[in-house]
């Protein structure tokens, strides 16, 4: 059967068997550094780093684990928790003005919330075609201020721990327990006075016979203060544990520092 045109005629015969190509993906031999077939090149690939990295943690797992420290103590209130590594830096960035305070809404949820939904939306909003960083300038910008910023944090927050919690650096590290001396046994003898019984506030954390529970023993406190420090300690408090003005009477005041004063 021919089909004839102005300038060519076109002839057809069946006898002419079909040229089969088979499904092969081609050669990206031709096409060095733009692409890749995502099978087995790239998945491979991805493999191999998530193998590495999966050994690598292992490795760190069984070679350093992890330490155990002093029993959880409630009569210690000398001990200052401090978050986990991977939060340090959330924590010392509170810290700063514009981040605690009145504005703490704005450290604890726009500034993390606007990170990492930038994280998240990365894939939208970058959408470059480049994939050296050179070529990305904000992308790699951006990423090298986030990273700086949060290694600096975290070291500043363990740094300041460690200068102004010596004790608890050396007991295990951020968090994991307190090298405070255990508190003194309390004396089951000891029946406090009526001015002491009196105080419902004290007894919560002190005891009924100021033997200690949550706050220390007291029994005898007249050894470490007199009635003039006892009695600015429970107008004032004291870091880290005892509140302030819990007794609003300084004339009860007065009465109870000076009992206090005279255990010993």
């Amino acid at each position: 059967m021919a089909k004839q045109e102005k300038d060519a005629t076109f002839v057809g015969d069946s006898r002419v068997s079909a040229k089969r190509i088979p499904n092969i993906s081609p050669s990206y031999s031709d096409f060095p550094g733009k692409t890749e077939p995502f099978w087995p090149n790239f998945l491979l690939k991805e493999w191999m780093v998530a193998a590495v990295c999966l050994v690598g943690f292992l490795v760190l797992t069984v070679s350093h684990p992890s330490p155990l420290t002093d029993k959880a103590n409630p009569n210690d209130t000398s001990f200052v928790p401090l978050p986990d590594w991977y939060f340090l830096f959330l924590y010392q960035m509170l810290k700063y003005p514009w981040a605690a305070g009145d504005w703490v809404v704005f450290g604890t949820i726009v500034v993390p919330g606007v990170a990492f939904g930038a994280l998240l939306l990365a894939p939208w909003l970058d959408t470059s075609k480049e994939r050296r960083p050179s070529k990305r300038p904000v992308a790699t910008g951006l990423m090298m201020t986030a990273l700086v910023g949060i290694f600096y944090l975290t070291w500043a927050a363990d740094h300041e721990h460690s200068l102004n919690h010596p004790s608890s650096k050396d007991s295990g590290g951020a968090g994991h327990g307190s090298s405070a001396a255990a508190p003194a046994p309390a004396d089951s003898s000891f029946t406090a006075d009526a001015v002491w019984k009196a105080q419902t506030s004290c007894m919560g954390c002190h005891g009924k016979n100021m033997e200690g529970g949550m706050g220390p023993n007291l029994q005898k406190i007249g050894e470490k203060y007199d009635a003039t420090q006892i009695a600015d300690i429970i107008k004032n408090g004291k870091a880290p544990g005892m509140p302030g003005g819990l007794i609003k009477d300084d004339a009860e005041i007065a009465k109870l520092a000076e009992y206090m004063a005279t255990l010993k």
